[in-house]
């Protein structure tokens, strides 16, 4: 057969260009994020973004609830809930890891349809970055401490000790599922975080015991995920919907 014929590519060198390879030029790179330990403690006043913080990133977290949302109240009973142990800044990407990891292990033993997710904080606080230059010959190019004040990087949530990050409704009988849940979800977060199984029926205040004799004493009434009170109190021989409707009787 034909000897095989492997074709070089041409280079230009242009007028003047050495045929040496020259030292690789010095680009910027951008970094990674920074670990949580940078924005983790509440050290600050609140920074939020306003008409004076503009140019502020959307946060990783969309989605606040997820699940069948519009289920009614009386359809999951029982609750869990993510408390923080520790009063710290939780970054928009943790919450987001968070929540998908929660779904998802829901969604693979539950279904799809079985479960109520509530992320119960929102990531306001701005978190500012003052960017160093990361290149070859930065110290030339870089100002150390001077005009310190950093750029608008990500957001966080601020928590407090005993406040509610996740919260999941359920059936009874997928408690123990919701409880490995928020346990696979608590790795997502910096610090102490302590699961806690609620006395109380799904996203209501009122206990088990006292919402079933509510309902059906009809002074509790489903709205939604929630419940609505109805006072015993109200205007004379007015009917219920004059009373909170804030209507009158209109005789025929």
């Amino acid at each position: 057969g034909r000897p095989m014929v492997v074709l070089k590519p041409i280079v230009d060198l242009g007028r003047g260009a050495s045929k040496t390879p020259s030292a690789p030029t010095a680009l910027s790179t951008t970094m990674g994020r920074r670990p949580a330990r940078c924005s983790r403690f509440q050290k600050n006043k609140p920074y939020i973004k306003s008409r004076y913080c503009r140019g502020v990133p959307d946060p990783k977290i969309r989605i606040f609830d997820c699940g069948n949302k519009k289920a009614s109240v009386d359809q999951f009973p029982f609750v869990a809930h993510l408390v923080s142990d520790e009063k710290e800044q939780i970054s928009s990407n943790a919450l987001e890891a968070a929540r998908v990891a929660c779904n998802k292990y829901l969604i693979k033993n539950c279904g799809k349809e079985a479960y109520h997710i509530r992320t119960r904080v929102h990531p306001f606080h701005v978190i500012r970055q003052n960017k160093m230059l990361s290149c070859a010959g930065a110290d030339r190019l870089s100002s150390g401490m001077r005009h310190s004040y950093g750029k608008p990087m990500e957001r966080a949530a601020r928590v407090s000790i005993g406040q509610s990050i996740l919260s999941v409704r359920a059936k009874d009988a997928n408690a123990e599922a919701v409880l490995m849940a928020l346990r696979r979800a608590k790795f997502k977060f910096p610090g102490r975080q302590k699961i806690l199984r609620s006395a109380k029926w799904g996203f209501t205040k009122f206990e088990r015991e006292q919402y079933v004799k509510g309902r059906q004493e009809k002074w509790l009434e489903a709205a939604g995920s929630a419940v609505k009170y109805i006072p015993d109190k109200g205007r004379f021989g007015a009917s219920q919907d004059v009373r909170y409707m804030n209507e009158y009787i209109h005789k025929d």
